[in-house]
């Protein structure tokens, strides 16, 4: 077996550690954006509400042929009876013109981009970029190190991973305005690098024989970005729940209390998205579960044996499997669809965590120090 480049694995690692830094900024900027948005918001809402009232005395004074309470039909509906229109109008971007230029402005159901600069949105998806191609260096490094691909435990599986999540996070981009994930997808990059240096950290080493086959390029890499598409569909979901219930409240007239969600297009758009990416993570996770058992039987003389590994990649396609079922064919929509994509995302974090760590097996070399 080749020698150990020692030196290139310190390079890796440093390159991670920087890549964690530039990703806790962007992490920051993404946050920022949000923040910045939901005062910009306020304001608008605010300068509209007082405009509102304004014109009323002006139109009764004009004898508008308002009522004798001074107010005309649409001034009625208001929820405190000054002239001013629903609450839930003015937070959905019906009421004021200030209220819809600031919708105009935001991706929409769509998720298109709009024609405003977000500037700390733009700095930090530069930041995502940067922290990418140096985490991209980092994974490369540990490769060269080994001489072999960086997949042969949960170091290097949480690195090359966090590295899967934000290119699927920028292809994504290309296309689709979804900065407004930005906060929670790479929160959950930095997440996975900080367990890679801090709980899973495993110096670098040969394969243990079972691994060292070409299979272990097919099955890993397609269910590392599997993973990674099911990374950015439980972001979603868990969006999803809160913009449903802020939909419900503005429904019933309340006050919009996370005026940021005015970035995130409906609760019906992002389980519509997630339903779409989440066909495609299946199919692949799906050619996991078969290249695996292939694998398996190359490696072990059997193509499936109950592992406890093998057990819990089966229930995560079986969770996955019933809801795309569920919501295709028997009307799981809403909250009981996300909830169901967020189980099963769940299950993939319970296989790669608490299965690897705490179940001997067969797989068992997946864990610390393999």
């Amino acid at each position: 077996m080749p020698e150990i480049n020692e030196l290139m694995a310190q390079y890796s690692e440093r390159f991670v550690f920087l890549a964690a830094l530039a990703y806790a900024v962007a992490f920051i900027a993404f946050a920022w954006d949000l923040v910045s948005y939901s005062k910009t918001t306020k304001a608008v809402y605010a300068a509209s509400t007082q405009a509102s009232a304004a014109r009323v005395p002006a139109r009764v004074g004009a004898g508008a042929g308002v009522d004798d309470a001074g107010l005309d039909e649409s001034a009625q509906e208001g929820p405190e009876g000054r002239g001013q229109r629903p609450s839930s109008k003015l937070h959905s971007g019906v009421g004021g013109s200030g209220v819809d230029a600031v919708e105009a402005q935001t991706a929409g159901d769509s998720m298109r981009y709009g024609t405003e600069r977000r500037v700390a949105a733009r700095v930090a998806v530069a930041l995502t970029v940067l922290a990418t191609l140096v985490l991209a260096a980092g994974v490369v490094a540990r490769g060269v190190a080994v001489s072999r691909v960086p997949w042969g435990n949960m170091y290097e599986f949480c690195t090359t991973g966090g590295l899967a999540v934000a290119v699927v996070f920028l292809i994504v981009l290309t296309r689709r305005d979804l900065r407004f994930l930005g906060t929670f997808v790479i929160g959950l990059v930095l997440v996975m690098l900080v367990a890679a240096s801090v709980a899973f950290w495993t110096p670098a080493g040969h394969l243990v024989p079972a691994l060292q086959s070409y299979w272990l390029v097919i099955h890993v890499s397609i269910a590392v970005m599997s993973s990674a598409l099911f990374t950015l569909t439980f972001a979603m979901s868990a969006l999803q729940l809160f913009q449903s219930r802020r939909e419900e409240s503005l429904a019933s007239g309340k006050a919009d209390k996370l005026p940021f969600m005015r970035l995130v297009p409906t609760a019906l758009s992002l389980e519509n998205m997630s339903y779409r990416i989440n066909a495609i993570a299946f199919v692949g996770w799906t050619l996991t579960l078969m290249f695996g058992a292939i694998w398996a039987e190359k490696a072990w003389g059997r193509f499936w044996g109950w592992d406890t590994k093998e057990v819990w990649t089966f229930v995560i396609w079986v969770v996955y499997a019933g809801y795309l079922h569920a919501r295709a064919t028997r009307g799981w929509t809403g909250t009981r669809a996300a909830w169901l994509s967020i189980v099963g995302y769940l299950c993939v974090i319970f296989n790669f965590t608490i299965v690897n760590m705490y179940f001997s097996g067969l797989h068992s070399y997946a864990g610390v120090g393999g």
